[in-house]
């Protein structure tokens, strides 16, 4: 164990924040972190978009379902799968962009969840706290009219960056025996581990210092499931050029 890993498993999501804010200069070195994550074949296909208007702000917190730190935090970062830098590049040199693939659009949105878990390890590295902000996509295309996206540009997620204004426990993870197979895919002993599981997850609830509930794991992820997922995402990200083909 090192301080790096031990600081990665201390990992907490961060929903309240005090009012101190971030230097520009080092919000720059965290997006130089970021870069420096993996990129397949050197696509660099990851563009963030630092929100400071607090009218932007605010309306980003209501789209993304009523998160007032959205609003709140020192920072909001929204992390968006960008091709059209590409299509620059082809014009740049006179060649015909093959857009539209199913490939483009999973290489660009990893770029853009390695890009962030960078940035995030290096803030927490600067005892700032992070939370991630998915909810963008329940109204994703009023959020690329906010933000004026281009054809090819989608909001994958925001991030909130900010000093920490709460100290909240870490949420116990899924066994290592559940995740890591050996050779080949085998659920053999995942229900088993899963029902232990449960009962750490509900240990945990009941023990939190805030939102308390009952459920574990597999009720809480058995639940989600019975509902749509987003369904509106298929058609928005074939009208941004995506998955066509």
């Amino acid at each position: 164990m090192n301080d790096v890993i031990e600081l990665m498993l201390s990992h907490r999501s961060i929903r309240k924040f005090t009012d101190q804010k971030i230097p520009q200069t080092t919000l720059e070195t965290l997006i130089k972190a970021g870069q420096s994550a993996a990129t397949s074949s050197f696509i660099q296909s990851c563009t963030i978009i630092q929100v400071n208007d607090a009218d932007k702000r605010a309306q980003l917190a209501q789209l993304a379902g009523g998160q007032a730190y959205v609003a709140q935090a020192a920072t909001f970062l929204v992390f968006c799968a960008d091709m059209q830098r590409h299509q620059l590049a082809c014009d740049m040199h006179q060649q015909q962009m093959q857009s539209g693939f199913t490939e483009q659009f999973i290489t660009a949105t990893l770029d853009c969840g390695l890009f962030a878990q960078n940035v995030v390890l290096a803030a927490q590295s600067l005892s700032l706290g992070c939370v991630y902000i998915g909810g963008l996509r329940n109204n994703i295309a009023q959020v690329g009219q906010l933000l004026e996206l281009p054809d090819l540009v989608y909001p994958v997620f925001g991030l909130c960056l900010g000093h920490p204004a709460q100290d909240p426990e870490v949420k116990p993870r899924l066994p290592v025996e559940v995740i890591l197979k050996q050779d080949q895919y085998t659920d053999k002993n995942d229900r088993a581990d899963i029902e232990q599981y449960d009962l750490r997850i509900k240990e945990y609830y009941a023990n939190r210092s805030s939102n308390v509930k009952q459920q574990g794991w597999s009720e809480q992820i058995s639940t989600m499931l019975t509902k749509e997922a987003r369904p509106h995402m298929l058609s928005y990200l074939q009208s941004k050029g995506y998955l066509q083909k």
